[in-house]
């Protein structure tokens, strides 16, 4: 009998405990992709330069993937089937999302554009 309570117990503290692994925030930047990050100035497409958000765009199209970044810090998209990601490829944004707990990775849950 105890040790089944001990068991629920331990399992309680665990599922709340998971909550607490992603934060919600909000970050203002741009969504880029896995390729070229930060700077799309070096990548040539079919031998032209183009604009950072065709040139997101071609290399997401290519298997890039999208990623967010924001006051030099390069963060990767948990849920790439956002339509959100690509309507606003390129684009300076803000993102509200839920940050994992190593601030690596963002769930984004909404995207505006910035003016």
């Amino acid at each position: 009998m105890k040790m089944t309570l001990l068991l629920k117990g331990a399992v309680c503290l665990l599922a709340g405990g998971l909550s607490l692994t992603a934060a919600t925030t909000t970050l203002t930047g741009t969504i880029s992709d896995d390729m070229c990050g930060a700077d799309h100035s070096g990548m040539p497409h079919s031998g032209k330069k183009i604009d950072a958000r065709d040139c997101a765009l071609e290399c997401a199209k290519a298997g890039s993937k999208f990623v967010f970044v924001s006051g030099g810090n390069l963060y990767a998209i948990a849920n790439q089937n956002l339509a959100d990601l690509s309507a606003h490829a390129g684009h300076n944004v803000k993102v509200t999302g839920d940050l994992s707990s190593d601030g690596k990775t963002l769930t984004v849950t909404k995207v505006e554009m910035l003016h």
